[in-house]
């Protein structure tokens, strides 16, 4: 049995008693340091640090980086300015996503995109698959061994990181990013971007400074309340802004129109691997939706729960808990479209029941600072 990866913030989890780890993928990583309901909660009243150092990173370089992008992406590239990102997926010809995936714009010819973790050799191979002469000189490289990264969340998040950097941050718009910052004397990217409805920044640097950049955000942050926060919160907080987590709401079998990250696809634009299966689907119309569902009857439901209605089941739970801000027992759902509308009254099966819920709107949270806050960061 192969020994289980570890990013170079592990050695950090053991100052604290009640840090958990657990085998995601092949990585040892926590699921909490205090308690997933206490590293929620911070996260949304003040902030909280994450080691998402697991997550893969490409570099694509060259004149042909843009053709290139444009023909394996689904949002479009071309509309992308030096130090900006956008959050895009990749499709198979059949309209099924490969993975959703964040690309930043360093400057002309000079693309870094991150993908999930699961999935980096899976995208790194598919894109070399596709990376053929016709777009002349581009270079595909998988950085994702030398990189970390850091996701400082939360309403103070700009408070804290303005403490250690000179970067002029508090003007840094959503989906925008500093590539050349210096945060606790060490040079990384910063980039507004998050995974869990609040306002935040992604940190990217050489894996040497871990210990240094891990420190001195939670030296400075400490007195406004930052904690660190394991896998447990991450997803709990991306399930109640309504975040895809690929392998749940995305997969080789639901499409982005399915998803509902429909705005990230863009079907005007010049051919993208995908698009025709795309276009057929949205001329035909939606055989089913992703819904938000509350549960009625006393239960919680969960992932690959079946769901019900006339007495045929039309669908499944994608996620589902009980939301640490809400207090009520939430779940997405990817419904036949005929049962997608709100207020509509389902079944879902928990532990050989039927229990009563009901079609509600989702988000079930939301900033609001940022209209459009969607991060790849699927773990």
């Amino acid at each position: 049995m192969d020994a289980l990866k570890r990013t170079p913030f592990y050695d950090l989890y053991s100052a604290y008693a009640e840090s958990r780890c657990i085998d995601f993928g092949g990585w040892e990583l926590p699921v909490q340091f205090t308690g997933i309901v206490k590293e929620h909660e911070a996260v949304r009243q003040q902030a909280g640090l994450f080691d998402v150092s697991h997550m893969g990173e490409f570099m694509v370089i060259g004149s042909g980086a843009e053709a290139f992008l444009q023909k394996m992406t689904t949002n479009d590239v071309s509309r992308l300015t030096d130090g900006a990102a956008q959050y895009t997926l990749l499709c198979y010809p059949n309209g099924g996503v490969v993975d959703d995936l964040l690309v930043y714009r360093l400057s002309e010819g000079r693309y870094m995109l991150v993908v999930n973790a699961s999935n980096i050799d899976k995208d790194f191979q598919w894109l070399q698959e596709h990376l053929t002469s016709e777009f002349g000189e581009v270079t595909l490289t998988n950085v994702s061994d030398e990189t970390l990264l850091l996701a400082l969340q939360g309403p103070l998040a700009e408070t804290i990181l303005a403490e250690v950097t000179d970067a002029p941050i508090s003007t840094l718009k959503p989906f925008h990013f500093i590539e050349r910052a210096t945060v606790c004397g060490v040079e990384v990217l910063i980039s507004r971007t998050g995974y869990t409805g609040e306002d935040g920044f992604e940190i990217y640097a050489p894996l040497d400074v871990a210990a240094t950049l891990w420190n001195g955000l939670l030296a400075a942050g400490s007195p406004h309340g930052l904690t660190p926060a394991g896998l447990g919160a991450r997803d709990t907080l991306r399930f109640e802004a309504k975040l895809p987590l690929y392998g749940q709401e995305l997969s080789a079998d639901i499409t982005p129109l399915e998803a509902g990250v429909q705005f990230f696809v863009k079907l005007d634009k010049a051919d993208f691997i995908g698009r025709d299966a795309l276009i057929q689907q949205k001329e035909a119309g939606l055989p089913r939706r992703l819904v938000g569902l509350e549960m009625i009857d006393r239960g919680i439901p969960r992932s690959h729960y079946p769901v019900y209605a006339d007495g045929i089941k039309i669908g499944e739970v994608t996620t589902g808990t009980q939301s640490p801000t809400l207090k009520r027992n939430l779940g997405l759902a990817l419904l036949d479209t005929a049962y997608s509308e709100i207020g509509t009254e389902v079944f879902v099966e928990i532990r050989g029941k039927q229990l009563k819920a009901v079609v509600i709107k989702a988000p079930f949270y939301k900033y609001k600072r940022l209209s459009v806050h969607i991060r790849t960061v699927n773990f």
